[in-house]
């Protein structure tokens, strides 16, 4: 695996909105379609994510942000991990791993006592790397929010 350096990363920045956007555009768009809370928490991060008591998280690459994630609250003493991408151009790198990591870490010293996450078992890569860090599945099948959606996990901390 190669890693490029200098790597950081950082909470949220209002000049990386951006790159959290286009970056979430491109797998969603490719492999499903933008649904309504994926425009919310797109199109109003303050909103949805970070007035709420969440935050966003930028992994940077030479100073440009090649992964992002979010943390949404959800429920007492619960996140949901929201909205992970990791550039195409540099996907294979343990990117991924940092920014779980980072998700991780954040949510522990909120004293979280769980997060959860919604996905889909067609993104083989991105189940892997939630059984990677402990998550667990709670429900496959169908959910109420979104429509691509068809397995739920749950890492509890």
């Amino acid at each position: 695996m190669e890693l490029i350096q200098p790597i950081s990363m950082t909470g949220f920045d209002p000049k990386y909105l951006p790159a959290f956007v286009e970056l979430n555009r491109e797998w969603i768009e490719r492999y499903f379609v933008l649904e309504a809370m994926d425009l919310a928490q797109l199109e109003n991060p303050y909103e949805s994510i970070l007035d709420k008591g969440g935050e966003i998280f930028f992994l940077l690459e030479e100073g440009s942000v090649v992964g992002t994630c979010a943390m949404v609250p959800h429920g007492p003493r619960a996140y949901e991990l929201a909205k992970m991408a990791v550039s195409p151009k540099t996907r294979g790198r343990g990117y991924g791993d940092i920014l779980m990591q980072a998700a991780i870490d954040w949510a522990k010293k909120q004293k979280a006592q769980k997060i959860l996450l919604l996905s889909n078992t067609v993104l083989k890569p991105a189940i892997a790397l939630y059984q990677k860090h402990g998550f667990k599945t709670m429900h496959l099948g169908e959910h109420a929010d979104y429509k691509r959606c068809n397995i739920e996990m749950e890492l509890v901390l």
